[in-house]
C-alpha cells in the first residue's frame, strides 16, 4: 500500500471528523457579513458592540510608555479624536502602555457608552516598576487613570504558557467576580503562543480573545491559515474574536501590502473587529479607504 499524501490525510481526518471542521467554518460564515469599517459589530456573546475597526495604543510598548505616549498627550488627544470623529469606537490600551491617562483625556467629552474601552493587566515579573499580583486593585487603579466606572473589556497580557488558565487562577477569578460587580463588562486573554491559544480556545472562562493575525504570519503565533481556522471555531463558540498585528507590526510598509493583509483577514471571516496601532492621520485615513473598497467589492 502506497503511503498517503499530507493532503490525503488531512481530507481522512476531516472526513473521520464527521465534518466538524467545515461545519465551523460554515458557522463562521454565515453571520452577517460586515458591510463597513465603522459599522457597530457585536463581541461573540458579551453583548459589547463596537467599530469592525478600532486603534490600539500600544506601539513598542513597555514599563508604561509607547510610541502613543512618546508621542506626547496634544498629538495623542489629536489622533483619538480624529479616529472617533471617523466613526471608531473601540479603543485598546494596557497598563504596560502608559496610556491610560492618555485615553482619559482624549475620551473626555464622549458619552461613556459611546465607545468601547479594553485594557490589559501585565502579570509578569518584568515589564512595569512593580509586578501586579492583584487583579482587584489594578482595576481600581485602571478606573482611575481611564476616568471611568467600569472598563469594557479587560485582558490578561501576553499569556504564553498552556496551563495559564490555572497558573493564573487567582486572577482570572478576580476578573470573574469584577465582571459579575459590573466593573468590567468582559474578560479573556491576549495570547503570544499557538499552546495558549489553543488554550484559550478550550477555556469556558475566555470571553474575548485578541490574537495575532496577517496574510503573512508575521509577528504572529502559528500559520496564518491555521490561526484563521482557530479563530473561526472562537467564534462559532460564542467568543468574541478581536484582531491584532494585521499589519505585521508595522512591518508593512507599502499600501499594497497592507491591503493585501486587510483582504486576507477580512476574507478568513475568522475574527469579529481588529485594532491597528495608528500613530498619525493618515494612517486612519488610508485604512478607512481600503476596508471600504473591500467590504464593498
Amino acid at each position: 500500500m502506497q503511503p498517503m499524501t499530507r493532503r490525503e490525510f488531512l481530507g481522512t481526518v476531516l472526513a473521520g471528523a464527521g465534518g466538524m471542521l467545515l461545519d465551523t467554518v460554515s458557522n463562521a460564515q454565515q453571520k452577517p457579513p460586515v458591510r463597513s469599517p465603522t459599522e457597530q459589530v457585536t463581541l461573540g456573546r458579551t453583548g459589547i458592540k463596537a467599530s469592525f475597526i478600532g486603534i490600539g495604543t500600544g506601539m513598542r510598548g513597555w514599563m508604561r510608555q509607547s510610541n502613543h505616549t512618546r508621542m506626547g498627550k496634544e498629538a495623542f488627544v489629536s489622533l483619538v479624536r480624529h479616529a472617533y470623529d471617523s466613526g471608531i469606537t473601540l479603543f485598546d490600551t494596557a497598563d504596560l502602555y502608559g496610556t491610560h491617562p492618555f485615553l482619559r483625556d482624549a475620551l473626555k467629552g464622549i458619552p461613556r457608552e459611546k465607545v468601547v474601552i479594553q485594557s490589559k493587566i501585565w502579570f509578569g515579573p518584568m515589564g512595569l516598576p512593580e509586578p501586579v499580583t492583584d487583579a482587584r486593585r489594578a482595576l481600581d487603579r485602571f478606573r482611575q487613570e481611564l476616568g471611568t466606572d467600569y472598563i469594557d473589556i479587560v485582558l490578561m497580557h501576553c499569556t504564553t504558557s498552556p496551563t495559564w488558565t490555572d497558573d493564573l487562577r487567582p486572577m482570572l477569578d478576580a476578573l470573574e467576580e469584577a465582571r459579575q460587580k459590573k466593573i468590567i463588562r468582559a474578560h479573556g486573554t491576549s495570547c503570544h503562543s499557538l499552546p495558549a491559544l489553543k488554550t484559550s480556545q478550550a477555556s469556558p472562562w475566555v470571553q474575548v480573545q485578541l490574537a495575532r493575525i496577517n496574510h503573512r504570519g508575521t509577528a504572529m503565533d502559528g500559520r496564518p491559515e491555521e490561526i484563521a481556522e482557530l479563530l473561526r471555531q472562537m467564534r462559532t463558540a460564542g467568543k468574541g474574536v478581536i484582531g491584532m498585528k494585521i499589519f505585521g507590526e508595522g512591518r508593512f510598509l507599502t499600501p499594497q501590502e497592507r491591503e493585501q493583509s486587510l483582504r486576507f483577514v477580512v476574507s478568513q471571516r475568522c475574527i469579529d473587529t481588529f485594532i491597528i496601532g495608528f500613530e498619525k492621520r493618515e494612517q486612519i485615513d488610508e485604512t478607512l479607504d481600503m476596508l471600504k473598497r473591500i467590504l464593498s467589492g
